[in-house]
């Protein structure tokens, strides 16, 4: 099944049936990739009385509780709600869900303080005229271990708060990468890059995403896609998401 899409005032198709999925999923069990200190996520059979929601274990059906953490446990999409007072829902933010999106790599630069970082030289050198609306950052070094990666008390890359800034300046609305957080591990609370890539509280932009812990794998080319976010319709600041790239055909 093939799609028509008109971007950046050219016509392409998308094959629908070849989505290049970029989430982790959630699985219970301590080799789900986690951080922020989060408990494991937990998937078990209700039971009440001798009743049990397992068909393996005698029941009539597979009736699960499943206990996560949206920021903790996996690939999740959050919206301004995460730093706000007030309570604001990322199922009434994100009302689109198709967008064009650039996919670039880049290796984190390492400060003085042994911080690495993702900073806004880096963006302008290798994004020129960036026209899509979405951008996926891909770390390096890549692999397979970002999918059960412990971060908690590891201090891993981050973004500047000042790339955060021109991201917003040059129209990127929503910003995907591999790592648990645009911000540092411990920062005071400071959540520089979070309130810069909102414009929050200045002019907030509520439209506009953040989506952390992906895994983009390296048979996936920097350049330029159709990206598809899903959500599940929670009335939360995040939800486990689901974003999927589409190669663009000419």
């Amino acid at each position: 099944m093939h799609a028509s899409i008109h971007y950046h005032d050219k016509n392409y198709t998308i094959d629908l049936n070849k989505p290049l999925d970029i989430s982790i999923p959630l699985r219970a069990g301590t080799e789900n990739v986690n951080a922020w200190y989060a408990e494991p996520v937990r998937i078990e059979a209700v039971k009440m009385g001798d009743w049990v929601g397992e068909v393996s274990q005698g029941g009539p059906v597979n009736f699960r509780n499943i206990f996560f953490n949206p920021h903790g446990n996996g690939t999740h999409t959050e919206c301004v709600g995460h730093i706000t007072k007030e309570f604001v829902s990322l199922n009434q933010c994100l009302k689109k869900f198709f967008f064009g999106a650039k996919v670039v790599s880049i290796q984190p630069e390492k400060k003085e303080n042994g911080d690495l970082v993702i900073t806004k030289r880096q963006l302008v050198m290798e994004l020129h005229n960036i026209f899509a609306n979405a951008l996926v950052i891909r770390t390096l070094p890549n692999d397979a271990s970002k999918l059960t990666r412990q971060y908690s008390h590891t201090n891993p890359p981050y973004l500047d708060h000042q790339a955060a800034e021109w991201m917003r300046g040059v129209g990127i609305k929503h910003l995907l990468i591999d790592l648990p957080s645009v911000d540092r591990e411990e920062d005071g609370g400071k959540l520089l890059a979070h309130h810069a890539f909102w414009n929050h509280p200045a002019a907030t932009r509520f439209d506009c995403t953040i989506t952390e812990m992906i895994y983009v794998p390296d048979e996936i080319a920097d350049g330029d896609y159709i990206l598809n976010i899903q959500i599940a319709s929670f009335e939360n600041d995040a939800s486990p998401s689901k974003p999927v790239l589409f190669r663009l055909e000419s």
